[in-house]
């Protein structure tokens, strides 16, 4: 899904041309605030400024390809390219500003071509506009969700309709391009660091509350990528996501994005290195255990259960506090997640070893025999 381009055959103009270009109607995004459920209220934004606009007010110029410049030109033309991509159109209506949707599609795809095929390697200028564009067109308000604006408390994930952005076609080229942007080998992190800093990736975290499933996809997968080749941010991205967490459980109990991030989290624990860290046995205890409490576990216990199985994989000496914090977390009343409880225990019992096994056996068989004494048929 990740690696779908739409590649259609562009013919060279024999004249540029020109057309009128839509009034922006966003703001840039240094001041963009996502709507995140999560977070706690903030101070409203100061007025934010016009968005960068072509050097001509009022036209949209169909630039040359970038091929076909000399190497002298090109980042001239990719900059004005860069700014043609900062206008923002009504994907509600299809017929609205059709043209000027298909030239920003093209050009997008054409940047992503170009950071793709690692031609011409970008200065510190390119990369600087091409990541301000990004986050111009990719972090907005989110619209609430269908259970926001009933003021229901949610259902079932499985009955609700699948929400599909109508602006997807034209996000998907962006996150598109961030993603090789991100994995590209031309790329160096000592100075993408500069662009992709704290406040850009937080603002992706925010981006998860996205209704969209295809969206959270890219999300999660450049989130990881970042993680990945950006070791100055790897202590950020865990502490956000921590600080998520916590806000999750003991707070709000909402936020879009659990299983995604357990899901990361879950690659995360395969590299920790032996012995393990306190600060990682700290977020085992504070926040994937707790994690167990929320009434939304269903959405998420999957992967949830994998990261607190390969705890114990990973230090066998962990399997007591594992299942001792299983144990408080026990629902009494809810038939259902205790159900997803016995088979995270059965699978947290297959890595534990014999001696851990004795230390919690007593409290463990005590909850069996109540779960076996239990009328509801599936448990």
């Amino acid at each position: 899904m990740f690696n779908r381009i739409m590649k259609r055959g562009q013919k060279k103009p024999s004249k540029p041309e020109v057309i009128e270009a839509p009034m922006a109607t966003s703001a840039p995004a240094a001041n963009v605030i996502v709507n995140h459920a999560s977070r706690a209220p903030t101070a409203a934004p100061q007025p934010a400024a016009p968005p960068p606009v072509p050097p001509n007010p009022g036209v949209v110029e169909v630039l040359p390809q970038l091929k076909d410049i000399s190497l002298s030109e090109r980042h001239v033309v990719f900059i004005r390219k860069v700014q043609v991509c900062c206008f923002m159109f009504d994907f509600t209506d299809t017929m609205k500003s059709a043209r000027e949707k298909e030239i920003k599609r093209q050009t997008i795809t054409e940047l992503i071509d170009f950071v793709q095929s690692g031609s011409c390697k970008m200065n510190e200028v390119m990369q600087d506009e091409m990541v301000k564009m990004i986050a111009f067109n990719i972090f907005r308000s989110l619209p609430p969700a269908p259970h926001e604006n009933t003021g229901a408390t949610g259902g079932d994930p499985e009955e609700e309709e699948m929400y599909m952005d109508p602006t997807w076609p034209h996000l998907q080229l962006v996150y598109e391009l961030l993603l090789r942007y991100v994995v590209s080998s031309e790329t160096d992190t000592r100075v993408a660091k500069r662009y992709l800093d704290h406040s850009f990736i937080s603002k992706l975290f925010d981006l998860f509350d996205s209704e969209d499933l295809r969206e959270k996809e890219y999300l999660k997968t450049i989130l990881h990528r970042i993680y990945g080749r950006f070791m100055v941010h790897r202590p950020f991205i865990r502490n956000e996501m921590n600080n998520i967490f916590f806000r999750f459980i003991f707070e709000t109990e909402r936020y879009g994005g659990v299983g995604e991030l357990l899901e990361i989290l879950g690659s995360i624990i395969n590299g920790f290195a032996l012995p393990m860290k306190e600060e990682h046995k700290l977020f085992l205890v504070r926040a994937l255990i707790p994690l167990h409490k929320p009434k939304t576990i269903a959405s998420y216990h999957n992967q949830l259960s994998y990261c607190v199985t390969q705890f114990v994989e990973k230090d066998f000496r962990l399997a007591d506090i594992v299942i001792r914090g299983v144990l408080k977390c026990w629902p009494i009343t809810n038939c259902g997640k205790e159900v997803l409880f016995i088979g995270e225990l059965e699978e947290i019992l297959e890595v534990t070893q014999s001696l851990e096994f004795q230390r919690c056996m007593v409290p463990l068989f005590k909850q069996i025999g109540r779960s076996i004494n239990s009328p509801h048929f599936q448990v």
